[in-house]
């Protein structure tokens, strides 16, 4: 696959995974761990972004500050991820090897971003 063909893939899933934030946010809102006030805006606050930053990386101008964006914006949400494979182990569900599988993959974005800064 071609760099310029993991960019396309890489915006359609910020664009999707954005829109996904405002259309089903209930999924989302369990994640945020307890200690962040209004979990439901910052959810929204966090879709925004994905989408902003998703179509930034289609343009050349704005493609390297989306790529930035993107990495601070998964580096915001690791704790999130964490909070899911802490909650999900607790409650020993039987799908917990997802939300672990996770942490790592939080690095291989930060890398894929960052072939764009």
């Amino acid at each position: 696959m071609s760099l310029n063909n993991s960019l396309y893939i890489m915006s359609a899933l910020y664009c999707i995974a954005g829109i996904l934030h405002f259309v089903k946010p209930k999924p989302y809102i369990k994640i945020v761990p307890r200690y962040i006030p209004y979990p439901k805006l910052m959810v929204y606050i966090s879709g925004l972004f994905e989408l902003i930053f998703g179509i930034g990386l289609l343009f050349e101008v704005t493609q390297s500050f989306s790529a930035v964006g993107l990495i601070l914006l998964l580096i915001a949400v690791f704790p999130a991820n964490i909070y899911m494979a802490k909650r999900m182990h607790e409650k020993k569900s039987k799908n917990r090897w997802i939300a672990f599988i996770r942490l790592p993959l939080q690095f291989l974005l930060i890398y894929w971003a960052y072939l764009f800064v």
